[in-house]
């Protein structure tokens, strides 16, 4: 039952819409209600607040475009795109940056 962990732990999360900033700094929350003022809000991209924190303004803005440039809730599911892509699929984070330094061409003098 580790998943329940998990989930726990998505519930308990700070979940933030990047594609609207607050004027004092910021993120509104996600979602949006059934109000008239609501309606005209453009789909949200939702993350974590501690992931929309570290995310760059150009990844905050890739992300939210690819998010609403997709058909929404085909088929009455929600649409998922990945919200940081990796240089291979046209993003900015290579593989080589996420391992980190112990990586050969890094000067790294240890046993592999």
């Amino acid at each position: 039952m580790s998943g329940h962990k998990g989930l726990a732990k998505w519930f308990k999360q700070d979940w933030v819409d990047i594609g609207s900033k607050k004027k004092g700094g910021g993120f509104s929350k996600c979602g949006r209600s059934k109000l008239k003022a609501d309606r005209k809000r453009k789909y949200p991209k939702c993350v974590p607040a501690a992931k929309a924190a570290r995310m760059t303004e150009s990844q905050r803005r890739s992300a939210v475009k690819r998010k609403r440039s997709k058909a929404q809730g085909v088929g009455g599911k929600p649409t998922n795109v990945k919200t940081i892509l990796k240089k291979n699929m046209g993003g900015i984070i290579s593989d080589q940056r996420r391992a980190g330094v112990a990586q050969r061409g890094f000067g790294f003098k240890g046993i592999f």
